[in-house]
């Protein structure tokens, strides 16, 4: 038996053609029934752009989740007899997909609460300006240090990503992140770099989204997941209270690495399912040991799946 984990990406993963080989497969996710929900196209925002629009938090949120969601459909359809999926997780928005993938809650379900969602960080964001910022030369030590002496100075940094060996992402308000490019080097940081992203996602920036995504999740119906998904929060299977742990999610930090290690010994291969390749960098760094598949679409499925087949 071969056990897989699926990793599913977050927001900054979008650019203007994905999906492009799965609109007309999957009419409930990519199709007028997906449109209906969000009152705008998926079509037009994915292959169409441009990519400013398909950045914008509220758009580029739900569109990253309907594609990497149909992909996984896709995947799991072709799996060969004795290929398994064991474990799952998502970063940060991506872990909505991973429930969905799980059955934790059904794709229309998940569809609306990801636009919610987006919408909600989407408006937390345009309160004040905030941003994010990565750390080279860091350890989550290092940041945690970095960010409290930020906080003892009356500013407002925290850490926000711990998503592999060396990629700590920090986030706070632009005088905070102004201080950390001017201080980096003090802190045995060796560099700071901005990140293109709409606000300082993962800190109590979020709080407001947070509230005003309560009332969402407390709608909507949730299962038992098929095979466990890891949470961001606590670097665990999700247990229990699934609307409080997503809600929590906006404001915590994304301990994605620490995911990756909990998962490794439940699985043989990971395999990174949705646009781009972003959570397989992370696991190549996180779990060297474990070895990583990409599938970003339908011939990707093909090649995966014939290599699964090969180990299984």
């Amino acid at each position: 038996m071969t056990r897989i984990g699926v990793l599913f990406p977050g927001q900054g993963a979008q650019f203007v053609g994905m999906g492009a080989d799965l609109f007309g497969r999957h009419p409930d996710l990519l199709g007028p029934d997906a449109d209906a929900v969000l009152g705008w196209s998926l079509a037009d925002a994915c292959l169409e752009g441009p990519l400013e629009r398909l950045t914008d938090t509220e758009v580029a949120q739900p569109a990253l989740f309907a594609v990497a969601l149909a992909t996984f459909r896709e995947l799991d359809d072709a799996l060969p007899d004795g290929v398994v999926i064991r474990a799952a997780a998502g970063h940060s928005l991506g872990e909505y997909t991973a429930l969905v993938a799980a059955g934790a809650l059904d794709s229309t379900a998940g569809l609306r609460l990801v636009a919610a969602r987006g919408r909600a960080m989407a408006a937390a964001a345009a309160r004040e300006p905030s941003g994010m910022a990565a750390l080279i030369g860091a350890d989550e030590a290092t940041a945690e240090a970095f960010a409290e002496a930020r906080r003892e100075l009356g500013g407002r940094l925290w850490v926000a990503n711990v998503n592999a060996p060396g990629q700590v992402v920090v986030a706070g308000g632009v005088s905070d992140l102004e201080w950390a490019t001017a201080t980096a080097r003090d802190h045995g940081i060796r560099r700071v770099i901005p990140l293109e992203v709409a606000g300082a996602f993962h800190t109590p920036f979020m709080a407001p989204a947070a509230d005003d995504l309560e009332a969402a999740l407390d709608r909507t119906p949730f299962a038992t997941p098929a095979f466990g998904v890891w949470a961001n929060l606590t670097a665990e299977p999700h247990e229990g209270d699934l609307p409080g742990a997503l809600a929590a999610q906006l404001t915590g930090r994304v301990r994605f690495a620490d995911c990756l290690r909990a998962m490794a010994p439940h699985v043989d291969m990971f395999v990174h399912v949705g646009p781009g390749d972003v959570t397989a960098g992370m696991a190549r760094r996180t779990v060297p040991e474990t070895p990583v598949a990409i599938v970003d679409g339908l011939e990707a499925v093909e090649a995966v799946v014939a290599r699964l087949g090969e180990a299984a």
